[in-house]
């Protein structure tokens, strides 16, 4: 599928970059904070604000499972269904929020964890639904998902070949409408971990499949490559504070680098320009000025012997080819030639 439409927007090869600021559970489940990066992410240039619905007693089933992250320059050790219980949103702000994304006209996206929680998001309002590297396989909740024909984004970190191809292939990937995000569930990646030549062993695989990246890397460069290898799709973590308490923040962009990256991606789909092999409008102006051209080297007399000595190349404006002068050597002047003159086809 080379075109997918999300609400108003034409994603695909030959369209413009589909951006996503996450902000994930970086609001701290701070309704405040929420509203406040949907004006960041709204700033920043995001087509779109990715959130994350859940009810965390439908994800955690150890309620003694311990979960270890960096926070404020130190280790953290907490339970994880207590973590996620603090960053969960009620209905009625899940509204709220949805509200705010209109009112800044932002699309509103969230990554649904159980179907009840997409049933709230549909009656809410979504256009398209983000599925995580965590439930990559979650083959059932994914059918489940692709009931709603809405179009998927769907994060492969972790993942192997096989188990791409079996995702993709359980939702019938070249009927429905499916974006596949390249990302290392690494927080943050390393650069050597990037592995962006994924690409093409993607591309190669999926000829048809709309590509994307989900970056969590530090800085802009992979993003950038990414372009080049055809991802159209681009999804980062930021925050309001890197100093805030939580798992994320510390990894996140921040607004300004946030606006940075979005804006890189930006210069780097417009450096993409076109394969074909010509010169550019002012290519054509510089050309004129800068190419060398045959030139007579001093006053020529009629019927001279036009050789080295006589005529050779010069940045002299608008003449002939420098290549012509293998044809004008050991030829005779046609005419005069005064010393300067650009030579012309008639001259010898």
């Amino acid at each position: 599928m080379k075109k997918i439409q999300i609400k108003n927007y034409q994603i695909g090869m030959k369209f413009p970059p589909f951006i996503i600021a996450e902000a994930g559970i970086n609001h701290n489940g701070d309704l405040k904070k929420a509203l406040q990066m949907i004006e960041v992410a709204k700033n920043a240039g995001a087509h779109a604000i990715k959130f994350q619905t859940y009810d965390a007693t439908q994800m955690v089933a150890d309620k003694k499972l311990k979960y270890s992250y960096m926070s404020q320059g130190k280790k953290i050790t907490e339970s994880m269904l207590e973590m996620f219980q603090r960053c969960e949103f009620s209905k009625t702000e899940w509204y709220k929020i949805k509200k705010k994304c209109d009112r800044k006209k932002i699309m509103f996206l969230s990554t649904p964890q159980n179907p009840s929680d997409l049933e709230l998001l549909l009656k809410i309002g979504i256009y398209a639904i983000k599925v995580g590297s965590d439930d990559f396989t979650n083959l059932p909740l994914i059918k489940k998902f692709s009931e709603s024909k809405l179009p998927i984004i769907l994060s492969c970190g972790m993942s192997t070949l096989k188990e791409i191809k079996t995702t993709l292939s359980h939702i019938n990937y070249k009927k429905y409408q499916v974006i596949l995000l390249l990302t290392t569930s690494e927080y943050p990646t390393i650069s050597q971990n990037a592995n962006l030549l994924k690409f093409n062993t993607l591309s190669k695989t999926f000829p048809d499949l709309i590509l994307g990246y989900s970056d969590h890397t530090e800085g802009n460069v992979a993003a950038c490559i990414a372009i080049a290898f055809g991802a159209r799709v681009f999804e980062k973590h930021f925050t309001l504070d890197h100093d805030l308490p939580g798992p994320d923040h510390w990894f996140s962009a921040d607004s300004n680098q946030l606006k940075d990256w979005i804006n890189s991606i930006n210069i780097a789909y417009e450096s993409l320009g076109t394969s074909k092999i010509l010169p550019t409008k002012n290519e054509l102006k510089m050309k004129k000025i800068t190419r060398r051209c045959p030139v007579a080297l001093k006053d020529i007399e009629l019927f001279d012997i036009l050789d080295e000595s006589n005529v050779g190349l010069r940045r002299s404006g608008n003449g002939l080819e420098a290549k012509t002068i293998l044809k004008i050597h050991g030829k005779k002047a046609k005419r005069k030639i005064p010393k300067d003159m650009l030579l012309s086809l008639g001259d010898f």
